[in-house]
């Protein structure tokens, strides 16, 4: 009898075994993201082509960047060509899922919310949330000099959803949101609003730029944030072959030089 119960659960496991490796062969087999890239001969990235200076459109419409730079340079050694396809960024998320693009890659901020529909690669750049003023405003010098005050926030990002998270959003006058930045800065310029919720990167690119008479809050970050390239979540193999070309250009220098070209300096991170 206690033969027979060993040899019971001997073939129970081996079932399960089975079973698993089944199923790990198949979800395998289903995940081709990789050669469908190769395939079709490039890689779609989808972006907010307003968004400087991860990706952008220079003065003569192409559209450049930071991201759109390592994006090209990943793209190269995968052997394929880097397409920039402009979305609305509030559904950027919704235009992976539906195939319209293979990679959300435009300072695209890792949070929980978003890792419940995406995967993301390893963060590649650190940011922090910051509160943008006019120079001359006296009056706000600490996050919570907010309360009572206008704010500017891009629309369906992840920066609204942390300032939402913050508890001096409830001590506001008023969120505005914005399409885009640069109009959230236009109408900080003219005093429509008291300040804007941007990115550190941004802000300070814009400032430099458009030499504007702008202050951050250094003392007083909203958050603080990594960017990562998203994909679709059954989309492994092409995942794993962003995050190695990445790696390699960490270890090669090309992260580096590119990084260079548009911070001044190595901002380039990996875990």
């Amino acid at each position: 009898m206690k033969r027979i119960i060993i040899l019971f659960f001997i073939f129970i496991f081996a079932i399960s075994c089975s079973k698993t490796q089944n199923e790990s062969q198949a979800s395998s087999a289903a995940d081709n993201s990789l050669q469908k890239v190769k395939e079709s001969g490039k890689l779609v990235l989808g972006l907010d082509d307003t968004f400087a200076p991860m990706g952008f459109r220079d003065e003569e419409g192409n559209i450049v960047g930071f991201d759109i730079d390592l994006a090209k340079e990943v793209a190269n050694r995968l052997g394929v060509e880097l397409v920039a396809k402009p979305v609305d960024w509030s559904s950027v998320v919704l235009s992976l899922k539906k195939g319209d693009v293979d990679v959300v890659w435009n300072g695209f901020a890792i949070n929980e919310t978003r890792k419940e529909q995406v995967n993301f690669t390893k963060p590649y750049l650190n940011n922090r949330l910051m509160i943008v003023k006019n120079a001359d405003r006296d009056d706000i010098k600490t996050k919570d000099d907010l309360k009572g005050k206008i704010l500017g926030v891009q629309t369906g990002s992840s920066n609204y959803e942390s300032l939402e998270a913050d508890p001096i959003s409830k001590e506001t006058k008023e969120i505005r949101q914005y399409d885009i930045y640069a109009n959230a800065f236009l109408d900080l310029e003219a005093k429509r609003i008291d300040a804007v919720i941007v990115d550190e990167i941004v802000a300070r690119y814009y400032i430099s730029k458009e030499n504007a008479d702008f202050e951050l809050l250094e003392e007083y970050p909203i958050t603080a944030k990594s960017f990562g390239v998203g994909v679709r979540k059954t989309d492994t193999e092409l995942l794993n072959a962003i995050d190695k070309a990445l790696d390699d250009m960490r270890d090669d220098g090309k992260a580096a030089e590119i990084s260079t070209k548009w911070f001044g300096k190595d901002v380039f991170v990996r875990g």
